[in-house]
């Protein structure tokens, strides 16, 4: 750090090879060519985490409240990603997706969320029983609503398309294990190989890491990153579901309930539900390390929530622990499906920020310090909002770059 300004190695140093950094990476390099940008990524390549491990669904912006930045850049990011997969000739397709009330109790929530929807922009149109057969012949509801927008694809070659276009330095397999930032200079990061990159502003797309780099950075977050579990299982008679299919959810909670998603490859995933991982990149229950799980249970944040939400935390714990009650609630929606026609699929873990209080943030959250721009929330469904959120945060860059 104590170099010239020469001696800097880019002008923007991005960590995280997910597919907001790369986003940002590209956003930075359209919106300023010829401005440097280096992406530190500890994986052996991109997105290997939350944008490798997730539905591959295109969200339409449906739930989200409307003004929120979900809401936008998600109805934004939709639109956006279409486009970018159809330019760059990645796999995807439009498909549209039914909601499903199975309970009269659920009718409320499903009326409000269409004029969710129409107050956000969305195309809604609501079915009946008959109307739901004829898209899902297996799927059975009382009533559900169709949203034209959605769609699925490949988050993962996205991301690497990202990355190929954006122009940036990309380093692979660079864990970062110190940073040195000072206002009048800029930041150096060290990583677990022992090399050492200097620039001029930090970006922090860490993703399940996020709170972490940030306090190495200096900057106190405010939040601590909780890490939920997602465990899916892939149908092993694709043939029962046509398309996309959800429960209603609960507005409770950021999850969106057990759902079934015809991929782009033409099969179908079942999930995910939502419990406590025991480390952040903690993909089965085998997976613990005591050092990031003694600082979730340290959160104060953390017990509030076990105590606010016990009663949904044990339905979910009860369905990763036992295939039987996960078949239950499967055959809510697909009352055909059998216990031996779910087959495990990968895991995927959901980076939550949750506050001291308890509260779970429910937005995206993009917050400054010197030299710094940190991205502290960015769940589902960041992955459709990539493109809208990387300008937003190349923006703030962008303009940390100028103040010098």
């Amino acid at each position: 750090m104590r170099g010239a300004r020469g001696a800097l190695d880019c002008d923007v140093l991005v960590i995280g090879g997910g597919i907001v950094g790369l986003s940002t990476a590209y956003a930075i390099t359209r919106a300023a060519p010829g401005t440097r940008v280096t992406v530190l990524e500890k994986e052996p390549g991109p997105a290997r985490h939350q944008t490798g491990r997730n539905s591959g669904v295109i969200h339409s912006g449906i739930y989200y409240r409307p003004g929120s930045l979900k809401a936008r850049y998600a109805v934004k990011g939709a639109a956006e990603m279409v486009k970018f997969c159809a330019e760059y000739d990645i796999a995807h397709a439009v498909t549209g997706k039914l909601i499903v009330a199975t309970d009269r109790a659920e009718l409320p929530r499903l009326h409000a969320l269409v004029q969710r929807g129409r107050e956000n922009g969305i195309p809604v149109r609501e079915l009946g029983p008959a109307q739901i057969a004829e898209l899902e012949p297996e799927v059975r509801g009382l009533a559900a609503i169709h949203v034209g927008t959605t769609g699925v694809c490949d988050f993962t070659a996205v991301a690497q398309q990202l990355a190929e276009a954006s122009g940036a330095e990309i380093r692979y397999g660079a864990e970062v294990t110190a940073i040195d930032r000072r206002a009048d200079l800029g930041v150096a990061v060290r990583t677990a190989d022992g090399a050492v990159v200097r620039g001029r502003v930090l970006v922090n797309c860490a993703g399940l890491h996020c709170d972490e780099v940030a306090r190495l950075t200096g900057d106190d977050p405010g939040m601590r990153i909780i890490p939920f579990r997602g465990e899916y299982y892939e149908l092993a008679r694709p043939e029962l579901v046509q398309g996309l299919v959800y429960p209603v959810p609960d507005p409770a909670f950021p999850f969106l309930g057990v759902h079934l998603t015809r991929g782009i490859d033409g099969g179908v995933h079942i999930g995910p539900n939502a419990v406590p991982a025991l480390a952040r990149e903690g993909y089965d229950w085998g997976t613990v390390r005591p050092r990031e799980l003694g600082a979730t249970l340290s959160w104060p944040g953390s017990w509030r929530i076990a105590r606010r939400h016990w009663r949904y935390g044990a339905g979910e714990l009860r369905r990763s622990v036992s295939k039987s009650a996960f078949t239950t609630a499967v055959r809510r929606l697909l009352p055909a499906v059998t216990e031996d026609d779910l087959v495990p699929a990968p895991s995927g873990v959901r980076a939550q920020a949750v506050l001291r209080d308890g509260a779970l943030v429910d937005d995206f959250l993009i917050r400054e310090g010197v030299r710094a721009v940190h991205v502290l929330n960015a769940p589902s469904p960041a992955a459709t909002a990539s493109l809208p959120v990387g300008r937003e945060v190349a923006r703030r860059a962008l303009a940390a770059l100028a103040r010098g």
